[in-house]
């Protein structure tokens, strides 16, 4: 055998070698393929919807309330002050309490008044002795100047001195009610009913001196008013709107108005508004206007920033949507609108006024039946379908299995949002 015939020998009993372990592998390659194939087609296909919060629009009567700033304001301000000279003796008030009108409040020296008020007695009684005189003389002359016993001047004279006399009552009548009056204002009394604030002054003062000193405050706290402006350009606007039908007054000719305190809580006594001013501000282009709110309890003070929820007037075609649904920026305003497949697109709307409850009142954009998105935002990934479920409001009862759809108990939801 040559060399050539020796190499090509071996050459074929090495394949034969590795033929039987590569087709173990194979086998056991093709195996494993398989039941890799079998698994994958069991598995899921993907993550599930989504879930979100939706409301469904629907329309229904709704308040357009505008928000304004405004400041209380006591509705009854008086001044106490010293309306005659003298040394203050006692304060008869607790300071921060209320007071009743009439009710003494300081004690003012009184003895100089007093004794002016004995002067001026003394001379009333002394021109009553003179008036006696006077005219018991003229009683006397009378007679005798018919008969021509007196002369004519003599009797003349008489009834001279009788109305100089009576002039001298008359004076000293003034005299003395003058000097009970200035007595009476030692007594300092309270010209209102309502809250008095701190003494101004302290016992042993001198007050009145050439001025009426001021000596307390005293202010009418209930009811409170609340001073507040607007915009001529909203006012203009919301009574084109009422005179063209598309809005009708709210409640007649009155208007509701709501107080929202420094802490963001809301004044549970409802006010009224009591009117708007006629003239308009020229600096500002601002018109004011005044409210009355019951303060039974003295939560409210004077001079507190509040702010006003103002319902002049209300849409018969309102639809709602809570504030958190609304997307506000300079390009316009937004919602998220959850189709029938599941999708989530962006919807430009127009807003009008706030609603009660924490709500936007929008006036455009959006039509009855459709679900409008409010929480779950940071739950969408793209293009991908959501699953619409009802939303709860915060505080609210979580819905019961089985419930409505978001589509049938959506306006109940948006009606509690309002209110």
């Amino acid at each position: 055998m040559t060399e050539c015939s020796q190499a090509r020998a071996g050459a074929r009993a090495t394949d034969r070698r590795w033929l039987l372990p590569l087709a173990l592998a194979a086998a056991v390659f093709g195996a494993g393929c398989g039941d890799k194939g079998e698994a994958g087609k069991g598995a899921p296909a993907g993550p599930p919807p989504a879930e979100v919060g939706v409301v469904n629009v629907a329309l229904r009567p709704v308040g357009l309330v505008t928000e304004l700033p405004g400041r209380l304001e006591a509705s009854r301000v008086a001044q106490v002050r010293a309306r005659v000279a003298g040394i203050v003796l006692k304060r008869l008030f607790v300071e921060g309490s209320d007071v009743k009108a009439g009710q003494p409040l300081f004690q003012i020296d009184s003895a100089p008044y007093q004794a002016t008020v004995s002067s001026a007695q003394a001379t009333l009684a002394r021109a009553q002795a003179n008036l006696t005189q006077a005219s018991a003389q003229v009683e006397r002359y009378k007679p005798l100047v018919e008969a021509n016993a007196v002369s004519k001047q003599d009797y003349v004279n008489a009834v001279s001195a009788q109305k100089q006399a009576e002039a001298d009552v008359a004076a000293a009548k003034a005299s003395v009610q003058s000097g009970q009056i200035n007595l009476g204002y030692a007594a300092v009394t309270a010209p209102i009913s309502g809250r008095i604030g701190r003494a101004l002054v302290t016992e042993g003062a001198l007050v009145g001196q050439g001025e009426a000193t001021p000596l307390a405050l005293v202010q009418q706290i209930n009811p409170m008013y609340v001073n507040f402006t607007q915009s001529t350009t909203d006012v203009l606007q919301l009574r084109r709107a009422i005179a063209s039908g598309k809005f009708k007054r709210s409640g007649g000719d009155a208007a509701s108005v709501r107080i929202v305190l420094e802490d963001g809580s809301a004044y549970p006594q409802p006010g009224r508004l009591l009117f708007s001013d006629l003239s308009v501000d020229p600096t500002s282009g601002q018109i004011t206007l005044r409210a009355e709110v019951p303060n039974p309890t003295g939560l409210l003070l004077p001079g507190m920033y509040v702010r006003v929820r103002l319902e002049q007037a209300e849409t018969p075609t309102g639809i709602v949507v809570p504030q958190q649904a609304v997307t506000r920026g300079t390009a316009g305003d937004s919602v998220m609108v959850v189709g029938a497949d599941g999708k989530v697109s962006p919807r430009p709307v127009k807003v009008g006024a706030a609603a009660e409850g924490g709500s936007w009142v929008i006036l455009e954009g959006l039509q009855t039946g459709e679900m409008v998105m409010v929480d779950g935002f940071q739950k969408l990934r793209g293009n991908a379908p959501v699953k619409p479920v009802p939303w709860q409001p915060p505080g609210s009862a979580p819905a019961a299995a089985g419930s409505a759809p978001a589509g049938a108990s959506a306006p109940a939801r948006v009606a509690s949002a309002a209110r």
